[in-house]
């Protein structure tokens, strides 16, 4: 678990002093643990919950691409071990060096299917 601390408003709206990165404590990504006084001023400690991160659908879909573009190239890599560590560090030259796991990253797992595809049916990599 990470904690972020950041100032309290005096405000009436104090759920806006729980919100981070866009998401309020009431959607059950933070949650309050503890009021410090610092220098004059409150401070909530917040704890973000990777369990909320964990189940969200953006993590699923990431994660279910990783495991079948390792489950592609698994025998390739001489194993799982070895086609994690192609997935993770191994750049890419048909995608201007980028990793397998930085395009999926970025939304672009089926790019990577295709190019294991291509390469699979006698393509150049």
């Amino acid at each position: 678990m990470s904690t972020t601390k950041r100032p309290r408003s005096t405000g009436s709206a104090q759920i806006d002093s729980l919100k981070t990165k866009g998401r309020s404590a009431a959607a059950g990504s933070a949650a309050p643990t503890q009021t410090e006084p610092r220098g004059g001023s409150l401070v909530v400690t917040l704890t973000i919950y990777r369990a909320a991160r964990l189940e969200a659908p953006k993590t699923q879909t990431r994660a279910t691409e990783m495991l079948e573009i390792i489950g592609r190239i698994a025998d390739w890599a001489g194993g799982e071990k070895q086609a994690m560590a192609w997935y993770r560090a191994e750049p890419i030259a048909a995608f201007g060096g980028r990793t397998a796991e930085s395009l999926v990253k970025d939304g672009k797992a089926s790019a990577v299917r295709d190019y294991l595809d291509h390469v699979a049916t006698g393509g150049f990599a």
